[in-house]
């Protein structure tokens, strides 16, 4: 299917790895080991080893990805640039099944893309197997990395030992953008998913994804995700306190949990914000990102 189908997975990003993590692993989540980072600049160029890495939060359906710089040396990817601006939520991965379709759809549609872009990181062990990915990022973006991403390997990364979280989380629903342009935000994860947008009901625009079974992990369930792109005044009534760096903005991200938030509000108690469908760990203690648990 030559579409996005859901939302893979979201990128907190940072300078510097540890304090990021140290957060996440308070929030109750399970990291994956620090993995650098190798790919392509070009489609047809040598792979080689880029500057920045990551640990995960793998869920049962999607992931939170940590990204930082660890060595400032190499090629980041971008990621200086992002991190110019503020702190937090940059990357907006969206799932595809076959790359070579997306890539002609999004040619057919306007897109100035160059070819799918190859990246590629150790699992635990540097010297062990490889996670392998095809991706497709949307051009110069203002919201940030915006793309669509494939799992050549996804049994690697998707293993039952970092998928046991003390919050009990178990899947990425959503993702919170905000922009004062938002129907031109709209209009291009709309041109980059192939799917339409329709009005938020918050004020603004809402990107659904259908899902299907194995999408977001190799045993995930099909289940419906989405992108929310709100206008800057709505933001206070979907994530009470938050305040926008800049705009565009990736404001925050919803989680859900198998327990009802038992587990995180027994763990975080009055750390959380009471929201609109659950409880958010607010930016300043989730590195940047506003963290809604939803039970």
């Amino acid at each position: 299917m030559s579409t996005a189908l859901v939302l893979d997975h979201v990128g907190v990003c940072a300078r510097d790895l540890g304090p990021m993590t140290a957060a996440y692993e308070a929030l109750g989540f399970t990291l994956t080991p620090i993995a650098r980072q190798s790919g392509k600049r070009t489609p047809d160029g040598p792979t080689e080893p880029f500057g920045t890495g990551n640990r995960c939060a793998f869920l049962r359906h999607g992931y939170i990805e940590l990204l930082a710089i660890l060595d400032p040396a190499l090629f980041d990817n971008q990621l200086g640039t992002f991190l110019g601006r503020y702190h937090g939520l940059h990357i907006c991965a969206l799932g595809m099944m076959d790359e070579e379709g997306n890539l002609q759809r999004l040619r057919a549609s306007g897109l100035d893309i160059p070819g799918i872009a190859w990246l590629e990181r150790p699992v635990d062990d540097p010297d062990g197997p490889r996670a392998r990915f095809a991706r497709l990022p949307y051009p110069d973006a203002p919201e940030g990395r915006v793309q669509l991403i494939r799992h050549m390997t996804p049994e690697l990364v998707w293993q039952d030992r970092w998928m046991d979280h003390a919050n009990k989380a178990v899947a990425l629903e959503e993702l919170i953008l905000v922009s004062d342009r938002a129907a031109e935000s709209a209009q291009r994860l709309s041109q980059l998913s192939g799917l339409p947008v329709e009005p938020a009901a918050e004020g603004g625009y809402l990107l659904r994804l259908p899902g299907a079974p194995g999408a977001a992990g190799p045993r995930s369930p099909q289940l419906e995700t989405r992108v929310r792109m709100l206008w800057p005044d709505a933001l206070a009534a979907v994530l009470p306190g938050v305040a926008a760096p800049t705009l565009p903005f990736l404001a925050g991200m919803v989680i859900r949990t198998e327990d009802g938030n038992a587990a995180v509000g027994a763990r975080l108690g009055d750390q959380l914000v009471p929201v609109p469908g659950g409880l958010m760990a607010p930016p300043a203690i989730a590195a940047g990102a506003a963290v809604v648990f939803a039970g």
